[in-house]
């Protein structure tokens, strides 16, 4: 008998069933995937269009195809003895009261936790106190303790060692912690972030070297639209360890324009032009309002710091007020002669007595009593400043 025979015994019989018997299980595998990815696109090309009926028809539909697959693959290869005979090794039959109660447990779990998402969604559209963020904090934590009860429940009515596996539970979770620490401190940082809100949907906010509006708030990360376009995921940890600005939580913005006038103007007169030409400004509030103060001097320049406030600030909307107040203090001061001066530098020399020191001493070491000029004791340096010195 050769080694092929001994294998496939029936001289190429069982083989050629064999492989039909393949054949018949990938065509299985096939279909079964087919119709799951049909119903799928039809799920994704109809989208919210698709009614619930028809959702639950559709579900209905993939999970008795993969039903029938699996049923079929049972069949097709016989293992229907096997499973049987599985079974009854299981001894299910004197476990069907727990199993009955285990099924009631966690429904039961289940009702509660929908029945207390319920009255927390009602106390969330009635009142203030509790936002959007911190109830969905308040409901996931409340349903996984429920759950963890339901399942310690359950787990202790198929088991008498309980204590044990709370033990090994314990260890798992030393483990896992280690593994996942920093997963666990952005899932710690999120909840501390939802229940302290230091910022909200929408705000306009800055972390470290990033500045956005706030898009979506998990338990993991947070989202930033910056102005750019950009979106930016940032870990929740490291948030909670970086210093917070927060433009839109007290619904105003204070914003400063510095504008410099001529040595030769009245800064005071500059100071109350500036102001009433951002107080004519629609964005600009009236209360506070615009006040003019007067920084430092400059090079070449006084300089003034406007100053003025925006209702429900957005960088749009700072940008826009900011361009605004710039184009009429501008225009203000060229109608009331209100010299804005560019950088510059004057050029010359000081006058012939100021340019000689008296008593200083001469090339020969003499002093100069007739006040005449030695060349080589002065100089005029290139900003105008005389200085004499010794040859």
């Amino acid at each position: 008998m050769t080694a092929m025979e001994s294998v496939w015994p029936g001289n190429g019989q069982v083989a050629l069933g064999m492989m039909e018997r393949l054949g018949a299980s990938l065509a299985i595998v096939l279909f079964v995937f087919l119709v799951r990815h049909l119903v799928r696109r039809y799920r994704v090309s109809k989208g919210p269009d698709l009614g619930t009926v028809k959702r639950l028809a559709l579900s209905t539909v993939m999970a008795a195809t993969t039903a029938v697959g699996v049923l079929g693959l049972i069949g097709l290869w016989g293992l229907g003895d096997q499973l049987l005979a599985a079974y009854g090794r299981l001894e299910l039959g004197s476990q069907v009261p727990n199993i009955v109660l285990a099924v009631i447990v966690l429904g039961g779990a289940y009702a509660i936790t929908d029945f207390l998402g319920q009255i927390i969604g009602e106390v969330v559209s009635t009142g203030k106190t509790i936002t959007s963020h911190q109830k969905q904090v308040i409901y996931r934590l409340t349903q996984l303790s429920i759950y963890s009860l339901a399942a310690l429940v359950v787990i202790g009515l198929f088991t008498d060692n309980l204590g044990n596996l709370l033990v090994g539970a314990g260890f798992l979770g030393i483990v896992v912690g280690m593994a996942a620490r920093q997963t666990l401190g952005s899932v710690l940082a999120g909840v501390v972030l939802m229940i302290s809100q230091p910022f909200a949907i929408g705000d306009w906010v800055q972390f470290g070297d990033y500045e956005g509006t706030v898009t979506e708030i998990t338990i993991f990360h947070t989202r930033l639209q910056t102005f750019d376009g950009e979106q930016v995921t940032i870990p929740n940890d490291r948030i909670g360890n970086d210093v917070i600005v927060d433009r839109s939580r007290k619904g105003r913005l204070r914003i400063e324009v510095e504008v410099g006038i001529d040595y030769a103007d009245d800064p005071d007169h500059a100071a109350d032009v500036a102001r009433k030409a951002t107080a004519a400004i629609d964005d600009v509030r009236t209360a506070p309002r615009p006040k003019v103060v007067a920084k430092r001097f400059g090079d070449s320049s006084v300089v003034l710091g406007v100053r003025f406030w925006i209702d429900q600030p957005s960088a749009r909307k700072r940008w826009r007020t900011q361009s605004k107040v710039i184009s009429a203090v501008h225009e203000a001061f060229s109608n009331e002669g209100i010299t804005i001066p560019f950088p510059q530098r004057t050029h010359g020399s000081r006058p012939e007595e100021l340019s000689v020191t008296v008593g200083s001493p001469n090339s020969s070491g003499e002093s100069s009593v007739d006040g005449s000029e030695n060349p080589r004791n002065t100089r005029s340096s290139a900003d105008g400043n005389g200085s004499g010195g010794s040859g």
